[in-house]
This record gives structure tokens, sequence and C-alpha cells, in this order.
């Protein structure tokens, strides 16, 4: 069963001293590609600024009763209105507040998208847009977004082939 209001209040709110912990998800899914390109071979979505100002990835507040991964599904599902499977941490970014003094601390995961909802709690103030990746490196309004994009891309893409390397399989007796 899905839940369709988001969590407020920051009484169970994450602290590491004085940085607010925050968890966000970079959800993806796979095209068909052929040609192995970073555009061809999948792409991500990206959410508007509650105040229409900017693209960004779904991310928000890590509470004490959920694990990192579970704060970063809750979260992607009321900010984009998607589930799926969080994968191993991107990373970790420290950032200060647009709104406050304090910084934050966020870890960012993939998020193996397996399905989108056509309802979720913060569809009437945000548009979500699927997107390939240089498309969304270029309208991210946050660069610790970008590095987190880039990891990902780095996670994902195939290792490439040096033109002088040996691929072929030899066999074992």
């Amino acid at each position: 069963m899905v839940v369709l209001v988001s969590r407020t209040g920051r009484h169970l709110q994450r602290y590491n001293k004085d940085r607010r912990l925050v968890v966000g998800c970079i959800p993806y899914r796979y095209k068909d590609g052929k040609d192995w390109a970073v555009d061809d071979e999948f792409e991500v979505l990206v959410i508007s600024s509650q105040n229409g100002q900017g693209m960004l990835f779904p991310k928000g507040g890590w509470e004490l009763d959920e694990s990192a991964k579970e704060a970063a599904s809750r979260e992607t599902l009321e900010e984009a209105g998607v589930l799926g499977n969080v994968e191993r941490e991107l990373g970790r970014w420290r950032f200060k507040s647009k709104s406050q003094e304090i910084f934050h601390e966020c870890y960012m995961f993939p998020l193996l998208v397996t399905e989108q909802l056509d309802l979720w709690p913060e569809k009437n103030v945000r548009k979500r847009e699927w997107m390939t990746v240089s498309e969304a490196r270029k309208v991210c309004k946050y660069w610790w977004m970008k590095e987190a994009l880039d990891k990902l891309v780095e996670r994902l893409m195939p290792p490439s082939l040096d033109d002088n390397e040996d691929v072929s399989l030899h066999s074992v007796s």
C-alpha cells in the first residue's frame, strides 16, 4: 500500500553535530540503446523544486525511525512518484542550506525505477521529467547532485576496452 501524504515536521530528524542529515536518489531506467553511449543507455528522472525554480533529484530529511535507504526511497516516492530498488550509496556530500545558516550532509543513492505512479504526495507542487544524462547535467541546479550523477554514470557504464587489449577468451585445460 502506498501512502499519498508526505511526512512533515522535524522532530525525528537526524543530525550529525550541527549538520542536518539528508538522503536522496537519482531515479533511473534503461532505454533501448545500441551504441553504449550514456544518453542512449539510460535516462534519469528529475523533478522541479517546490518553488518551480530549477530541476533537481529527489532528496529530503533522514529520520530516526528509518534506514538511509528507507528514507531515500520514501523521499523519492513523495517527491517524484516512483518506486524501485535503492542501490549501493553513491557517496556523501556536504553543502550549505539555501534557506538556513546550517550545513547539510547528504547521502545519495541510485534508484532503479520499477514503477511510476500517476498519483503521489507532491504531484501538485512538483513536475517530473525523464531526460538523458547530458540534459539532466544541464538543468540540475546543484553542483553536488551533478557529481552524484557523474558517479552513477561511471558505475553503470560498461568498462571501455583499450584498443590494444586482447579480449579473446582462452580455455584453461
